[in-house]
């Protein structure tokens, strides 16, 4: 008889990880969905390499049959899109009630010990996403990556970067099913005619899978990107050598004077986490307009539209909205600021045009430099006039680094367009670069944006470069001190824009 009422933590406490620069010597525990779940990263001996071990409940032959048998009588009964839908607390009310009666009609000998194993993996095959709920809900997991049946899942964490895991498909049959069903979450429908897709699970995470063995020789796979609901804010990003607070205090200098930035790099080189980081410096008051595909931007604020794309639901594009339609009609609704998550094609045009019109706008793009950033932009499907080209102001170099023999991600460089001719030359200023050799960042006083600034509001190039140093002392004094809250830094950062000098006062900041 079941007496235990039960119940699950889906949000424990996000534990301080040590970061140590020898792997070796890493070996941390902590709870992923308590009281069920946890995780143990170890240096495994035996093959020389740092290990990601899901800890889940250990289930016996007859608790295996008797969850198979519940299991099987509740795919006819459940309604999976009413469980998914529902609040935490009432989808798993639903599973346990639907499950008590189950063993109750079945006449199933089960006791307190047994259901509460159960009642875990009933949750996670109905309500999550099976094998991979675990990782989902692990906070510093980035990337969840499957190359076929067989083979380990393996993992981007945000402390330990690639991480081989201890879990896998062991048959095509049911990675084909698992892909079927991140589909299905994804709303969106795929088969042999139709094998790949591109979506987002409903909670932002994007996702990307391959259904047969004739596309991938392994076998279905799938790539999640997950979405971060809090993100890294600027003094977590200096904590990090990410950047240094003499790049944060120019970029929001830049930003509060509305100026246009585009954030170049590859592919995971931290693109998106510095513009959300970047975005804290847009003052409290201005309105803004996100367009994205998926959902990654995270703001600190109330006067926000967040715009995504859709695509189309059969043929013809019926229901598509793109980036470019959102876009067009994101300039009639008077944003102060336009952030773009990611241009790449005819969208472009228009953002560009809005930045000629007096729309700071804030974007990125694949590129690994400003010459191929230019490319990019002149050829189709872009196609962008150097005249366009030149309402940029400053454009940012994300890349990825190997700092000590630690994988790390860096802001390389900050570059000013100064001009570009007619025949697509750029003529530029470097005021801030990262040196690999010795993982320092330098920066010079010359400023072609503080230039254009000054001339725009009236100020003198002085002030702004005292106002530059002020606010690099105060982001280096914040991250000093430990301050990286979200909503903290964001407080601190609306604080200064109305009274600047409170808040170097607290903070102890002078020249």
């Amino acid at each position: 008889m079941i007496k235990k009422e039960l119940t699950i933590n889906l949000t424990p406490i996000i534990p301080p990880l040590p970061i140590t620069k020898d792997k070796t010597k890493v070996d941390v525990r902590y709870m992923l969905i308590s009281p069920y779940v946890s995780v143990h990263i170890y240096w495994d001996k035996k093959i020389n390499e740092l290990v990601y071990e899901v800890e889940e409940p250990i289930l016996d032959t007859r608790q295996k049959e008797l969850l198979d048998k519940i299991e099987s009588s509740m795919i006819e009964l459940i309604n999976i899109n009413i469980v998914v839908e529902k609040t935490q607390e009432a989808m798993l009310k639903y599973i346990n009630e639907t499950a008590r009666m189950i063993i109750q009609e079945l006449s199933l000998e089960i006791n307190d010990e047994d259901y509460e194993k159960i009642f875990y993996f009933l949750y996670r095959d109905f309500v999550g996403l099976n094998d991979v709920e675990p990782l989902i809900k692990d906070y510093f997991i980035e990337d969840i990556e499957c190359n076929g049946f067989n083979t380990p899942i393996y993992i981007v964490h945000r402390a330990y970067k690639n991480i081989k895991t201890n879990v896998k498909f062991s048959t095509v049959e049911s990675l084909a099913s698992f892909v079927e069903k991140l589909s299905q979450r994804c709303g969106k429908y795929i088969s042999y005619a139709s094998p790949i897709i591109d979506g987002s699970l409903p909670d932002g995470s994007r996702v990307n899978a391959t259904y047969t063995q004739e596309i991938t020789s392994r076998g279905p796979t799938f790539t999640i990107r997950k979405f971060t609901k809090i993100p890294w804010t600027p003094t977590q990003l200096i904590s990090f050598k990410t950047i240094s607070p003499e790049m944060l205090a120019y970029l929001w200098l830049l930003i509060q004077y509305r100026c246009n930035i585009l954030i170049a790099g590859g592919t995971a080189s931290g693109k998106t986490t510095l513009l959300n980081a970047i975005s804290f410096f847009i003052p409290p008051e201005a309105r803004v307009v996100s367009i994205e595909d998926t959902r990654e931007l995270s703001l600190s604020r109330e006067n926000w539209l967040p715009s995504v794309s859709r695509s189309s639901s059969g043929a013809g594009n019926i229901g598509e909205v793109s980036m470019f339609n959102l876009l067009k009609s994101s300039f009639r609704q008077a944003p102060d600021y336009v952030i773009v998550g990611e241009v790449r094609g005819e969208e472009a045009n228009v953002l560009f045009q809005g930045m000629a019109s007096g729309h700071s706008s804030l974007s990125t793009i694949h590129a690994d430099s400003v010459d191929t950033l230019i490319k990019r932009l002149e050829t189709p499907p872009i196609s962008l006039s150097p005249t366009l080209i030149n309402t940029i102001d400053a454009v940012t170099i994300m890349t990825h680094a190997l700092v000590n023999k630690q994988e790390s991600r860096k802001l390389r460089e900050i570059v000013e367009i100064v001009d570009v001719n007619p025949d697509g030359i750029a003529i530029t200023n470097t005021p801030f670069v990262w040196n690999a050799r010795e993982d320092l960042f330098y920066f010079k006083k010359s400023s072609h944006v503080f230039q254009k600034i000054s001339k725009r509001y009236g100020f003198s190039v002085e002030e702004l470069q005292k106002e530059f140093k002020l606010r690099t002392l105060l982001l280096n004094e914040l991250a000093k001190r430990g301050i990286y809250g979200f909503k903290e830094v964001q407080d601190i950062v609306n604080h200064y824009l109305k009274d600047s000098d409170t808040v170097l006062q607290v903070f102890g900041v002078s020249l």
